[in-house]
């Protein structure tokens, strides 16, 4: 098996999209995840000139390694567009492709041990870089083409998998936010507050231990604390019951989202004094998910936002929140909304499964080519 430095088989890419060939829709960022994704940085009177062509099977990255987590922000593109990213981030091909398949590399560069190896070989004061220099003293061994080729297309079947539900995703969601709209202009909004009560049982017999402690995420949804329980007493934390919403009542520094949860599960939970707990009274009238699709919307985490009060700390109070106006249609046009989002969820959920799998076996894929 032939043993090579990577800078043997892959070259620096420098052109520039000096005549803007390319607009904003070709300009990409990249994620710790290791894709590229659509840019978050403000583009406007930005020229994009001195942007760097990724031209398809072309590799790009950022050599800054520090405060990424661990992880380095690496993206091969699989495409066949061309994508442009700043010019501070580091843009290679292979140029060596009777010795190196590019997909193969970018399993290579997929996996933990890749990530150790450019963390621990970073340098800087100020902030740790990982240059193309250091990219090229990389040594890797190459299996033959035919072994290099089975671990691709291990790996390709296994995307292909992933993109058969993550396909399916977006059209769910357009789905449900249609039928939301329709709903809207169909019912007229009423204040839920006529529909929910709050819930004020405390812990105080000790039922319930650490491992039904929660909190929330803005992402909506309960998370294990991240509070340092040693030496507190779980007596005042409320109940959190099966079909039971909790949210917490300040709203400001949470990058303009509402942190509420709706408990999906059979457990009860136990969260902090300082959280609102409230439940529907009459699944008849309400159900829980419907309720809980609305408070999951943008259009929520404005209003919220907007009606938060307070100086020192902005409030949204379970006052607050019995005001909140949603149309409620008869149970069975809830139901139907709520089985649409229980597949999008469960295709989401599936579809992160499939993820972890695929970044699991970059590895694995590696050890068994190297093995043969």
């Amino acid at each position: 098996m032939n043993e090579a430095l990577l800078g043997e088989l892959i070259e620096p890419c420098y052109d520039n999209n000096s005549g803007e060939l390319y607009g904003l829709s070709s300009v990409k960022g990249i994620s710790i995840m290791k894709c590229f994704i659509e840019t978050k940085a403000n583009m406007e009177g930005v020229s994009l000139k001195p942007y760097i062509l990724v031209e398809p099977n072309s590799f790009a990255y950022v050599p800054t390694t520090s405060r990424n987590g661990g992880k380095i922000t690496i993206a091969f593109n699989q495409t066949p567009e061309t994508f442009i990213v700043s010019s501070s981030y580091q843009v290679f091909k292979v140029i060596d492709t009777t010795r190196l398949i590019p997909d193969y590399l970018h399993i290579w560069l997929q996996r933990e041990e890749f990530d150790r190896y450019a963390r621990f070989n970073s340098w800087g004061s100020a902030r740790e870089v990982f240059s193309f220099s250091d990219m090229c003293n990389i040594s890797l061994k190459l299996p033959s083409l035919e072994i290099q080729q089975k671990a691709v297309d291990a790996y390709k079947a296994l995307q292909t998998n992933l993109a058969a539900y993550t396909d399916g995703i977006d059209d769910l969601k357009l789905t449900c936010q249609a039928y939301i709209e329709k709903l809207a202009k169909e019912f007229p909004a009423e204040e839920i507050g006529e529909y929910i009560e709050p819930c004020s049982e405390n812990n105080t017999a000790e039922k319930y231990g650490l491992d039904a402690l929660k909190g929330i995420s803005i992402q909506k949804c309960f998370i294990e604390t991240k509070a340092n329980m040693e030496n507190v007493s779980l007596k005042p934390y409320v109940l959190v019951e099966p079909d039971a919403f909790a949210f917490v009542p300040t709203t400001s520094r949470n990058g303009e989202k509402i942190t509420i949860a709706l408990n999906h599960s059979s457990d009860t939970y136990i969260v902090s004094s300082s959280y609102e707990v409230f439940k529907v009274k009459y699944f008849e009238q309400l159900v829980p998910e419907y309720l809980f699709l609305w408070l999951s919307r943008p259009e929520f985490d404005r209003y919220a936002r907007y009606n938060s009060w307070g100086s020192a700390r902005e409030v949204f109070s379970y006052a607050d929140m019995c005001q909140v106006k949603i149309p409620i249609p008869p149970k069975k046009m809830q139901q139907s909304i709520v089985d649409i989002y229980h597949a999008q969820y469960e295709r989401q959920r599936i579809a992160e499964e499939l993820n972890q799998i695929l970044k699991e076996s970059c590895p694995v894929f590696i050890r068994q080519s190297l093995s043969n």
